[in-house]
């Protein structure tokens, strides 16, 4: 490991040891304040209980209560000077003397200061609110008045033989007192706390002791150089990797594996007892080939996988299976293919517009201007260049009339006719169009390859499009999407078995074509891929017509509930599906 230059780095037991010390005086110091914090909120509350005690005594003092009721029925307040030498003040002087409080203050029942401490605020208003005790209320408060910070009580005064308050009496004990209390109380929370400390240090130390023998004095980094480079290339890469093990076990199944197959950790099962495909076990046979590929479809992806031996020195370890997932780079190839279709497209709209500008330019130029207006007025109910897919206003989904106009071109140029069949009517809006163009785009260039490979004079696919209502009828959920494809090949292969509805042409890694399948083509799992997202979704992909040599050729159908939605009225052509 690269080292700072000039400082060296501190070893990770001396890093651990410094944290646990760090976390012991942290907690040490947390529980000593939240101790010395709730011990000053109980002083406080026994000050406050306290100081209520003491007002509730003088507030029941019937020579009180008598001398606060004749000064209240007098018209205005007492003299200072008689107020000073007064009952009230001799009685609540006498209390605050006698308990050590910091004030007793007693009001006449608008709030006037009767008896004070300091004689200069006797006949003034108090400095904190007495609407609650002159209410009737008794209340505790911890507020700062004139005498400074204090935890107290407002008891009212009532008049003798009445409910009437006639005053109140407010008594309070400063907080500086209570802060000397807590400082008396804090020794024994300090000791607890050194203590403690002392004790989260000596653990700290004999736990590092500890760990540097269970770990010979290696370093975290040294110890995880043993086992980086197994987890770097099990868990590390995107591709998946299964371990099988010379006595026929899973041993390994990395999380890319089971993101791939769709399956939980499988290690420790039977590698021939494995929910995995067929494919998989055939490369693992003792007759296979090693560092042969294989492409399967799994689930919605599509994987490529491969097998070899694992060997240390002459010992049989058992087999690794590699699996790579292909199926974003089909994606990304469809695409390129639209794409380009729709540039080509697209050049040609260009140059036909370019004729029609330089037709009316010629109208113009010769005076013809009611034959240009008629001219344009054509081309505005028509459009600069006639769309390669007759009856496409049968597809309101714009959707589906660009994607089967994009594969209208593409098979114009391959010398194929595309057409909509006459029963095709689409009045809602595809809401799954990835799944409905990958089925949909399948069918299409399996049709067209088979039309260009046929002996017909004439080439063509004609495709039938009908959405119509879910399960539960119209208005009861997303809709089904129903597409029938033909073409003028020759039909299914007489080879090919599985009577009427030829399943194996649904098999993986079947295919018309001449040229040999080669692995990570995407060759013979179009009508695959296609079947399982359909029943997937419920629906199915099935051959309706096997077709003849010299054509017609073969008929596929595909059902995929669930794409469309079906806002639209219902047509009495639904039950024609």
């Amino acid at each position: 490991m690269a080292r700072l230059a000039g400082r060296a780095p501190l070893r990770f037991s001396t890093q651990t040891l410094l944290l646990q010390l760090g976390v012991v005086a942290l907690v040490v110091l947390l529980s000593a304040a939240v101790h010395a914090w709730l011990t000053y909120e109980r002083l406080g509350r026994e000050a406050e209980n306290q100081a209520l005690t003491l007002a509730r005594t003088v507030a029941s003092d019937p020579e009180v209560r008598a001398e606060v009721q004749q000064i209240s029925a007098q018209p205005g307040t007492p003299p200072r000077a008689e107020l000073l030498t007064g009952p009230l003040m001799a009685a609540a002087e006498g209390a605050r003397t006698r308990t050590g409080a910091l004030f007793v203050v007693i009001t006449d029942e608008t709030g006037l200061r009767l008896a004070h401490p300091d004689a200069e605020r006797l006949g003034e208003r108090v400095s904190t609110d007495p609407s609650e005790a002159l209410a009737g209320k008794e209340v505790t408060t911890r507020n700062t008045g004139t005498l400074g910070p204090s935890a107290g009580a407002k008891v009212p005064v009532f008049a003798p033989g009445s409910e009437a308050v006639a005053g109140e009496v407010s008594v309070g004990y400063s907080t500086e007192t209570i802060g000397q209390s807590l400082a008396r109380d804090i020794v024994p929370i300090a000791l607890t706390a050194a203590g403690a400390l002392l004790a989260g240090v000596l653990a700290s130390f004999l736990l590092r002791r500890r760990l540097q023998r269970l770990t010979l004095g290696l370093e975290p980094e040294e110890i995880s150089t043993l086992v980086h480079d197994q987890v770097a290339v099990l868990q590390g890469v995107d591709d998946g990797v299964i371990g099988v093990s010379a006595d026929g076990r899973i041993s390994v199944f990395n999380a890319a594996a089971q993101r791939l197959l769709g399956q939980p950790d499988l290690a420790g099962t039977p590698w021939a007892a494995a929910p995995v495909p067929a494919q998989l076990k055939a490369l693992t046979r003792a007759d296979a080939a090693e560092g042969d590929a294989v492409e399967f479809v799994a689930g919605a992806r599509i994987l490529v996988a491969s097998a070899r031996k694992a060997l240390h020195g002459r010992e049989d370890l058992g087999w690794v299976v590699m699996l790579r997932d292909r199926t974003e780079l089909q994606q990304l190839t469809r695409q390129l293919d639209a794409v380009g279709t729709m540039s080509t497209a697209l050049r040609a709209q260009r140059h036909e517009f370019a004729n029609q500008l330089h037709t009316i330019a010629g109208f113009m130029s010769i005076g013809q201007h009611q034959q240009a207006r008629e001219y344009v007025a054509r081309l505005a109910a028509t459009g600069p260049l006639k769309f390669p897919v007759d009856q496409a206003e049968l597809l309101q989904d714009p959707y589906l009339q660009a994607f089967l106009g994009a594969k209208g071109v593409e098979a114009d140029e391959r010398g194929v006719s595309l057409r909509l069949g006459p029963e095709t009517l689409v009045r809602g809006q595809v809401t799954e169009p990835q799944e409905v163009t990958t089925v949909l785009g399948n069918l299409i260039d399996n049709a067209v390859n088979a039309a260009v490979a046929g002996s017909a004079a004439e080439r063509w696919v004609e495709v039938e499009v009908l959405d119509g209502p879910g399960a539960g009828g119209a208005g009861a959920g997303p809709g089904t999407l129903h597409i029938v494809v033909g073409d003028s090949g020759d039909g299914l292969p007489a080879a090919v078995a599985g009577g009427a509805e030829g399943d194996d042409v649904f098999a993986e890694g079947f295919t018309t074509s001449e040229r040999p399948v080669r692995a990570g083509a995407g060759q013979g799992l179009g009508l695959a891929l296609a079947r399982q997202l359909a029943r997937r979704r419920g629906g199915d992909v099935r051959v309706l017509e096997r077709g003849s040599p010299g054509g017609p050729g073969a008929v596929f159908m595909a059902t995929l509930p669930g794409t469309t939605s079906h806002g639209n009225k219902p047509d009495e052509r639904d039950n024609d599906v």
